[in-house]
């Protein structure tokens, strides 16, 4: 089975190429990096044929989202777009990676039935992309599943997000220095969200559309993964707090991910715990 991956070179990406390519997948690299701009169609429409596009491509920051609006959007909707029209030309399934797109819960732990909500640029632009697959399901029959993931982390992350941030102030043997200690959310490692995709492609489900949480059902603040962190890690380090706050900020999320547990079999295979060890591990942090 071909698999075209786009954003093949990001953090979600990189291990879902390595994965899949190690689980017998003939896997297309579709990336900026390989010469393939998703936003271009004339770029997307020489692709070759394959069964599923997995598509990563995206600007995730979301202060990015702040900083570069009309960019992001761009990347974000417009690589959406054509990728979608890749399928429908092709009659490839389509696997769309969206993101935390409830903004204030309304109650926990937050299914996917929750009300959606952006609240920051980076969350509309999701939202959009989605309505663009429901949107190709419905005019084109174009089958999609559209993960919505709570908050990935893991080896290769860039340092802008919070785990990798403080693993590199240790690793610097920094004092840790975080703004707001109270948001929390749930936490789900990356190994746990590549067998989520496998197991999607392997479902077989090449005619329906469907959206599913990924995480765990277990949330955790900043201040609390910071101790974690250095408790694991042996390293002394002292953790402070700005109390900066980002702009919209969502101070807890709590995943319901029954619906994909029951329908693709899945569910976390790390705790917390073990997912920074494993990481620490790999960084040679332990």
């Amino acid at each position: 089975m071909k698999i075209i991956i786009t954003g093949s070179s990001g953090f979600i990406g990189g291990h879902l190429t390595s994965f899949l390519s190690g689980a017998g997948y003939d896997v297309i690299e579709a990336d900026i990096t390989s010469g393939c701009d998703v936003t271009k169609w004339d770029d997307v429409a020489q692709l070759p044929a394959a069964e599923y596009v997995v598509h990563l491509a995206a600007i995730t920051h979301v202060e990015k989202s702040y900083q570069m609006p009309r960019g992001m959007y761009t990347v974000n909707i417009q690589g959406t777009l054509n990728m979608l029209e890749y399928c429908r030309v092709q009659k490839a399934s389509m696997i769309f990676n969206s993101s935390y797109v409830y903004g204030q819960p309304k109650y926990f732990p937050i299914d996917e039935e929750h009300p959606l909500e952006s609240f920051n640029p980076y969350s509309q632009s999701k939202i959009i992309g989605e309505k663009l697959c429901q949107s190709y399901y419905r005019d084109f029959q174009v089958p999609a599943i559209i993960f919505r993931p709570f908050n990935i982390y893991g080896r290769n992350q860039t340092p802008n997000f919070l785990i990798p941030g403080i693993i590199e102030q240790i690793r610097n043997k920094q004092t840790i220095t975080l703004q707001n200690p109270h948001p929390k959310r749930d936490y789900v490692y990356i190994d746990d969200l590549m067998q989520a995709y496998l197991m999607a492609i392997r479902s077989g489900r090449k005619s329906a559309y469907d959206i599913y949480n990924i995480g765990t059902g277990k949330s955790y603040s900043a201040k609390e993964i910071a101790e974690k962190i250095v408790a694991l890690s042996k390293i002394k380090a002292e953790i402070r707090f700005s109390g900066a706050s980002r702009k919209s900020e969502v101070l807890d999320t709590v995943a319901d991910a029954k619906k994909i547990r029951e329908q693709l079999g899945w569910s976390p295979g790390f705790s917390l715990e073990d997912g920074l060890k494993d990481l620490l591990n790999k960084n040679g942090l332990l």
